[in-house]
């Protein structure tokens, strides 16, 4: 098996040396499967790496992280700086120029006020944004000319790349979304399903939760590329058929989040069609623990926002059940050398991973006496404690429809049952589960049960917005059209305040030393139980070429580049 090769070298072996393509089009086409199927092509309004992913093919940010974690300009010029002038001495500015002459894929100018735009309508008060924490501490958004867009901060911002950087903050049109706004946001189809972008690909046809096509943009900037003129985007299955159709039949080219067991990927790759990549970010598998009330009895709209829980909000509850997991035999079950145990919510960067111990050796009977000093009793003899108001403790615990999930849920279930909590299994198709649509009851964001297991991860290599997520004011509501990324609707004074402390440190240290803080507090005060540090593994054709796998951005990043190897 060669994931752990794969995993060292694929960060420090990688080559950023496009191929010089003949012309636009020449290669025909290129076939990409997501398992989890895109449902929207607009990531303001979806949390889902899916949806992020596949919009990522038409619309662009102004700059981008590299697959080393550097940051590379793609619709601006170059990235602005203290040293070159671009960020001002006081740190509350950054000013971006825009390449001149680029245009949107109808022929139109892309200017300054189409990321003004973007921004207006991304914090609009009525509005749900689910990138909002990309815009925290931005005051104004200003266009001196059509080529120039300054931001101003509210205080020295140290790291003032959160706004138009990465596949989660790219840049829509103006002209298209104009009557989008606010609450109308959802409502807008079309533009949704099919956004004008400035990348190397357009929108034929976009069927939700299935099947996309898309066509080589012919307004492009460069006119050599994208050397594919077609790109079929198939959506839904499961990773192991998707990783089969690149791998064994050789049906497909390219293969996202092959969540797979590590026999299963040594077996499909002896098929001789394709090759696992893949490398380690920040992505990790965890439970998140609702810090409101799921209880349907509550109505739709109070679900996963009245407070608090019954009693997921006591830390014996909650240290007991992470306590009772065998993240070892997890790792072995589920990733083997593509997975590490963590306890960290952002383990990598290394820098910004607190120290918790004992989370790597599981303990029942410690659990078992933790809950018992608690007050948590099995009264009646039927295996199930209850709380000391006498309300049985039994939980939902949901995910999305995989199997290494399901193996998960199975092992932590009958964990569980061992220190005396009643768990109820739920998975939800992941089309559905990441989907980030507002009237349905079982998107991750409403998050209408007691535990959610899921996986996600953040662009580029400091995490300061990702830590954002865990800020009171970014939990999912009906205010916010269910959009906001603290799933857990985890609320403390001292952490939002020590995350108003980093987005104002520039020390390098410093920052690192905030971000263990950070990593430690939202895990010892309940907003999560990490589990695994997982690798992003994907599957390749051995007849594509130009691509370099990207932990640190979208997985597609560099689609222009694709070409068949002849």
């Amino acid at each position: 098996m060669k994931i752990k090769t794969l995993l060292m070298g694929a960060i420090a072996s990688a080559a950023l040396a496009p191929a010089a393509f003949a012309e636009r089009g020449a290669d025909g086409q290129v076939s990409i499967i997501y398992w989890q199927a895109p449902s929207i092509l607009n990531p303001f309004l979806s949390g889902g790496t899916k949806d992020v992913e596949a919009s990522s093919l038409v619309i662009e940010p102004l700059a981008r992280y590299d697959p080393n974690g550097q940051m590379v300009p793609f619709l601006a010029e170059d990235i602005p700086t203290v040293a070159n002038g671009g960020v001002s001495e006081d740190l509350t500015s950054i000013t971006w120029k825009i390449k001149s002459g680029l245009t949107w894929s109808d022929g139109s100018p892309f200017t300054s006020k189409d990321v003004k735009f973007t921004y207006d309508y991304c914090t609009h008060p009525e509005g749900g944004c689910a990138q909002v924490t990309k815009f925290e501490g931005v005051t104004s958004v200003e266009t001196p000319d059509d080529l120039t867009v300054k931001v101003t901060f509210g205080g020295p911002t140290p790291f003032p790349y959160g706004p138009f950087v990465g596949g989660e903050s790219p840049i829509i049109q103006a002209a298209q979304f104009a009557d989008c706004l606010g609450a109308k946001a959802p409502e807008c189809t079309e533009a949704n399903f099919n956004p004008i972008g400035t990348g190397p690909f357009v929108v034929d046809e976009f069927k939700p939760n299935d099947v996309i096509t898309f066509s080589a943009n012919p307004n492009y900037r460069d006119p050599a590329k994208p050397a594919f003129g077609k790109v079929l985007f198939k959506g839904g299955g499961d990773a192991t058929a998707a990783g089969r159709a690149v791998m064994e039949t050789g049906e497909f080219d390219y293969a996202w989040n092959l969540q797979l067991a590590p026999d299963v990927i040594a077996q499909m790759e002896a098929g001789g069609k394709g090759k696992a990549i893949a490398g380690f970010g920040p992505l990790v598998e965890r439970l998140m623990l609702n810090n409101t009330n799921p209880d349907p009895a509550l109505g739709p709209d109070e679900r996963s926002v009245v407070r608090p829980h019954p009693f997921l909000s006591d830390p014996a509850v909650y240290k007991a059940m992470s306590m009772a997991i065998d993240r070892p035999l997890l790792v072995e079950i589920g990733y083997g050398k593509a997975g590490k145990v963590t306890c960290n919510w952002v383990p990598a960067p290394a820098v910004y991973a607190a120290d918790i111990a004992g989370c790597d050796v599981q303990d029942i009977a410690g659990a078992n006496k933790m809950l018992d000093d608690a007050g948590y009793k099995d009264t009646n003899g039927d295996g199930v404690r209850e709380t000391p108001d006498g309300k049985p403790m039994k939980i939902l615990y949901q995910t999305s429809t995989n199997a290494v999930r399901q193996d998960f849920q199975a092992l932590i279930k009958q964990w569980w049952s061992e220190i005396g909590i009643e768990t109820e299994l739920r998975n939800i198709n992941a089309s559905v589960f990441f989907g980030g649509d507002p009237g349905s009851p079982d998107t991750f964001q409403k998050f209408y049960a007691d535990v959610e297991m899921y996986a996600n991860t953040f662009n580029g290599t400091d995490p300061q917005s990702y830590f954002g997520n865990g800020l009171c004011d970014k939990a999912p509501s009906p205010a916010s059209q269910w959009q906001g990324e603290n799933i857990s609707r985890f609320c403390d004074e001292e952490f939002d305040a020590l995350h108003a402390e980093l987005t104002k440190t520039a020390d390098a240290a410093k920052r690192a030393e905030i971000g263990q803080q950070l990593n430690a507090m939202i895990v010892e005060k309940g907003g999560m139980i990490p589990l695994v540090h997982r690798g992003r593994l994907s599957g390749q054709a051995l007849s594509l070429g130009g691509h370099v796998l990207n932990v640190w951005d979208s997985e597609l990043w560099d689609a222009a580049d694709w070409h068949r190897i002849k």
